[in-house]
């Protein structure tokens, strides 16, 4: 039954014709898993907070930046170095204390994610690397959990239900595997229109008042694209691929993909790498090798390592010949991944002693110098 607090605050749901009690009472004894407390998390999380999901999870191991806060609604500047779920927690108790919300300040993987989603009816994708959305859409698929995906890039956005267990696809289904590391860039490299995770993040806490009420038709089996460019919204028919490992016709566990492999902080080729430490080490040397910072020029001028260079990983293969190939070199970003790529390229192009920094400068301020920005 619904209090008589409940029934002032939901007044408005509760005169809702085709809603009413009966659907304010499903939400309430709902239990909600978003995971990820960014861009698509936040307005999820607000309004299925304000909505009256009964209990409501947030899952995500980062802490809030400033760089956050300009699509990031969930949290404040005054929760900044604060980890998210617990900047979560405040905000999403004072919107709506009538609810019971549980966080999870962990990454997620192979260890975890199982008894996670388990314990949750809907699943909320609202994560921005594609190693955890796999793992993701593989564990609501054994637990038979509706996912609720949504993706942003720069001006763009998407949103479906994958629900194999009511006939509908899966992810796998959609992208049967993931692309090349680096392919994607993500919202730090691509950078992002701070409203779109707004617009796609309130779209799936629809999707999820829909699933669990009952009301409505869902998209599952649709895809909603959406350019905020133009301002079009577009719907393609998506469909169980019969030969998908997860929901096919002779489905079987797809091959295991490591978190490690597809998370841009991760990527840096084994045995060719430094630590900030080991650079810092290296740069005070009377032989100093080269710094080459591969990052734009809006994020140089956030901040650089001493004595550093900046040649855009774009630019590099017309601005190779600026750099002496018997030189040792030592390429950086902001988390490791451009400059990984951007190793590899030199070193087939003939330079023998390159080295990526792993971890970029956000390692860089965390090990060397707090005072570099983290973006």
């Amino acid at each position: 039954m619904l209090t008589a607090a409940e029934q002032l605050r939901y007044a408005r749901h509760l005169v809702l014709p085709g809603f009413g009690a009966v659907a304010q009472l499903r939400l309430k004894t709902a239990r909600v898993l978003i995971v990820g407390a960014g861009g698509l998390g936040s307005p999820a999380a607000l309004y299925l907070a304000a909505a009256g999901i009964g209990q409501l999870g947030i899952a995500d191991d980062d802490t809030v930046a400033v760089s956050n806060l300009q699509r990031q609604i969930l949290h404040g500047t005054g929760m900044l170095a604060m980890p998210k779920v617990a900047s979560a927690h405040s905000r999403l108790s004072d919107l709506n204390p009538t609810i019971a919300i549980e966080t999870y300040r962990l990454r997620l993987d192979a260890s975890n994610i199982d008894a996670l989603v388990a314990a949750y009816d809907v699943i909320v994708d609202g994560t921005d690397n594609f190693a955890t959305r796999y793992l993701l859409t593989d564990a609501s698929a054994r637990h038979t959990r509706p996912l609720v995906y949504g993706s942003i890039y720069q001006f763009d956005g998407q949103v479906t239900v994958f629900y194999p267990a009511a006939g509908g696809p899966c992810y796998r289904c959609l992208y049967p595997t993931p692309p090349p590391a680096n392919l994607v860039p993500d919202c730090a490299t691509g950078g992002v229109l701070g409203v779109l995770p707004g617009v796609i993040g309130t779209i799936q806490a629809t999707e999820v008042i829909k699933i669990v009420t009952g009301i409505g038709t869902t998209l599952r089996g649709r895809l909603l694209l959406y350019d905020a460019l133009t301002m079009r919204v577009d719907e393609i028919a998506i469909a169980r691929n019969p030969a998908c490992p997860l929901c096919g016709d002779a489905p079987h566990e797809p091959p295991s993909l490591p978190i490690a492999q597809l998370d841009e902080s991760e990527h840096v080729m084994p045995g060719a790498d430094l630590t900030p430490a080991q650079v810092a080490a290296r740069a005070a040397e009377t032989d100093a090798p080269l710094l080459l910072d591969v990052r734009e020029e809006y994020e140089w001028n956030l901040g650089h390592l001493p004595g550093a260079i900046r040649i855009a990983i774009g630019e590099l293969p017309q601005r190779v010949g600026e750099l002496d190939p018997h030189r040792e070199t030592i390429v950086y970003c902001r988390s490791g991944a451009r400059s990984a790529q951007a190793a590899d390229f030199l070193r087939q192009s003939g330079f023998r002693q390159v080295w990526n920094m792993t971890g970029g400068t956000l390692r860089w301020a965390d090990d060397i110098d707090p005072t570099m920005p983290k973006y």
